[in-house]
């Protein structure tokens, strides 16, 4: 017997998303909701709640991670829906949290439909993820999967010089270590795109199929500082002059490469920073992303051919930080993109620039990713937005997601 087609709410996950942006919306409508503020409390608060009402087991771990449970008629590992409800300051009303109410209308669906399902379902919301408040990112995803070591973390400081582990205690939500998410039978995360890919190409679903491998350097340039008005121009040491030429240099060999490979020079500092005395010293960051790590290997090898010594000026190259291209489960993926077609909405397999904490749960249960679209690739501003319609096509994918993978 072929089950029954499920459709989510439209108007209410409209209203949702709507209610949910009230805990720290901006005056332009936006969102500034720090990891482990008033806002952020405030809006975990409202969360639990609205899974209470739906007969859902609440559970929190020692990392402030929100465990809501539909129980199944089995006590089979769960299927997590997962993703987070801090933002940037100034941030959109759809990044990380559109993931979290997904999640829960996909059970307010099953409900409305008297549908227990044969293992449970558990919507999950991750601590810290953006990493506004607390650096790095994606923290206590990190921590759960082995990445990133607790007890640093803990110490992590806002600019108020609160640590982590302070703003965590104070909270309310600190819970159990015996409550962390350690096996599933599968996690998904539906998320903005970020990007104007899917709206370019007029799509209504990305199927994710890995987040991109990265790296990340520094390149300083030392000269000598002089008058700027007394010194021959064959007589200097310009630092300035000498990182254009190698950011020039850079962009050109580096823009050859691959068509989707995609790097900045997001940083860099000029010193002594004064219109009258030649730079001495030029700090800035080259930072390059793709999937395919042959091309990573090419970027890394093309910084580190730079010259050492350029217009008389020294040149140092310092690694900051790296990651390898994360592959999600293709079983997942699959399902995703079978879903999809059930519905007959247009998508493509696509890659994910940015981070997202399916990448570090990726690394011990089987995941996978859905984009929905972003309005001219607007994210973290106030400007970020999601048509709707566009949100509900990506959790009936969501739940239909949900449907297959069970039993």
């Amino acid at each position: 017997m072929q089950r029954q087609k499920l459709f989510i709410n439209g108007g209410r996950l409209k209203d949702t998303i709507e209610k949910f942006a009230d805990f720290g919306r901006t005056d332009k409508n936006g969102v500034t909701r720090l990891a482990l503020s008033k806002e952020d409390i405030l809006v975990r608060d409202y969360f639990s709640s609205c899974c209470k009402e739906l007969g859902m087991t609440i559970k929190v771990d020692d990392l402030g991670n929100i465990y809501a449970t539909l129980a199944g008629t089995s006590d089979k590992p769960p299927i997590v829906i997962g993703s987070h409800m801090d933002s940037v300051k100034k941030g959109g009303r759809f990044d990380g949290v559109l993931g979290v109410i997904s999640g829960l209308e996909v059970v307010r669906t099953l409900v409305d439909n008297g549908i227990k399902p044969d293992i449970p379902v558990t919507v999950m919301n991750f601590t810290n993820e953006e990493g506004a408040r607390f650096e790095p990112s994606m923290m206590a995803s990190g921590i759960l999967s082995g990445k990133f070591d607790k007890d640093v973390m803990m110490k992590k400081k806002d600019p108020e010089g609160i640590t982590f582990g302070e703003a965590l205690q104070a909270s309310g939500y600190e819970g159990d270590a015996a409550n962390r998410l350690t096996e599933a039978c599968a996690y998904l995360e539906l998320h903005i795109e970020q990007g104007p890919i899917l709206e370019k190409e007029d799509l209504s679903i990305g199927v994710v199929e890995c987040v991109v491998g990265m790296v990340c350097y520094e390149i300083e340039v030392t000269g000598e500082s002089d008058h700027a008005g007394t010194t021959p121009m064959d007589m200097r040491k310009d630092a300035l002059f000498a990182a254009n030429d190698l950011i020039a240099e850079l962009r050109g060999k580096l823009g050859a490469l691959d068509s989707e490979l995609v790097f900045t020079m997001g940083r860099m500092n000029v010193l002594p920073n004064i219109h009258t005395v030649i730079p001495n010293k030029v700090v800035f960051t080259i930072e390059a992303r793709h999937k395919n790590e042959d091309v990573i290997r090419e970027v890394v090898d093309i910084i580190h051919g730079l010259p050492t010594v350029l217009e008389d000026c020294e040149v140092q190259i310092t690694k900051l930080w790296g990651r390898d291209t994360v592959w999600f489960d293709p079983a997942v993926c699959a399902a995703v993109e079978a879903s999809t077609n059930s519905f007959g909405y247009s998508y493509k397999r696509m890659v994910s620039g940015a981070g997202h904490d399916a990448q570090f749960v990726a690394s011990y249960i089987p995941s996978a990713m859905i984009f929905v679209p972003s309005v001219n690739g607007k994210s973290h501003c106030e400007e970020e937005f999601t048509p709707y319609e566009a949100c509900e096509k990506g959790v009936n994918v969501l739940l239909e997601t949900v449907m297959s993978l069970l039993p």
